[in-house]
């Protein structure tokens, strides 16, 4: 090799390899202060859409974790008030029962009639009151059933059907069979006649708190899994892009020993052609 005072081919040589430990060395330096070794697609690009469209699952399964929270609180409300008409049919059924006892006095039956009305007055109010985010499905403002999201493409559902308690003047209501409020007990007849509507409705509110009980624990289940499944996917993307700060800590240390060893020479090299110098010495 010529000895030139135009090319120095180990200055070039040392400078590539500095260069390319200063690259690998910011590259590292990025790692540690992220927590992440692919960052964008310029890192790795197949691994890196992979991870973009498992993020795109996890904010969507996000949603419909919301979205099957708020049918957890909607069947919660309702459970809970439907478990209070059943207690106050409990204490209907008592009263119409005794008002079927042909030995009351006038005073004694007008106690109970009174007594009857203001427990079918309750049930009203607890109907009217039975709503969350404004979704009541004991009242009849919803008629059929409210969907829930169940996954992440928005394809799939879950059901909470609606189960009309409120009752009416024509005859009462599908669950709840009293004529409201016109029905009474002032006389042991009409006290007849509303026990077989009060052993009607006990049946139809417990046989509908059974099927509002089955729903809320599918949504239970299946708002479990939701959180299981954005676990694991939270998981997997971790496992694509993020850095092992042990491995990046050993070869941060190992790069900032290139970097000054590759420092050095690269000023060995630049001292070559001093050499030149002593060929002209005379």
């Amino acid at each position: 090799m010529a000895i030139s005072v135009h090319t120095n081919n180990a200055a070039m040589i040392a400078l590539q390899n500095l260069n390319k430990t200063s690259s690998a060395l910011n590259s590292v330096q990025s790692h540690i202060s992220t927590g992440l070794k692919i960052q964008n697609a310029k890192d790795n690009a197949s691994v890196w859409a992979i991870a973009q469209g498992q993020r795109a699952d996890i904010g969507a399964l996000g949603s419909v974790r919301m979205s099957l929270e708020r049918a957890q609180s909607i069947s919660e409300v309702t459970l809970s008030a439907g478990e209070s008409v059943s207690d106050i049919l409990v204490q209907l059924k008592e009263k119409v029962v005794a008002a079927m006892d042909p030995s009351l006095d006038t005073q004694a039956r007008t106690a109970l009639n009174s007594d009857f009305q203001s427990l079918l007055r309750q049930i009203k109010q607890v109907v009217d009151n039975a709503e969350f985010d404004g979704a009541n499905l004991l009242k009849g403002a919803v008629t059929a059933s409210i969907k829930f999201l169940a996954n992440a493409e928005a394809t799939s559902s879950v059901t909470l059907s609606a189960k009309t308690f409120s009752m009416s003047a024509a005859g009462g209501g599908p669950y709840v069979t009293f004529s409201y409020p016109t029905a009474n007990i002032s006389t042991k007849s009409q006290a007849s006649l509303n026990l077989a509507r009060v052993n009607a409705s006990l049946a139809n509110v417990n046989q509908a708190l059974g099927d509002l009980g089955a729903q809320a624990k599918q949504i239970e289940n299946h708002t479990l899994f939701v959180t299981k499944l954005t676990d694991v996917l939270t998981s997997g993307v971790g496992n694509l892009v993020d850095a092992d700060l042990a491995k990046e800590s050993a070869r941060l240390q190992a790069l900032q020993v290139q970097q000054q060893l590759g420092a050095q020479a690269l000023a060995i090299a630049n001292q070559a052609p001093q050499v030149i110098l002593s060929l002209f010495r005379q």
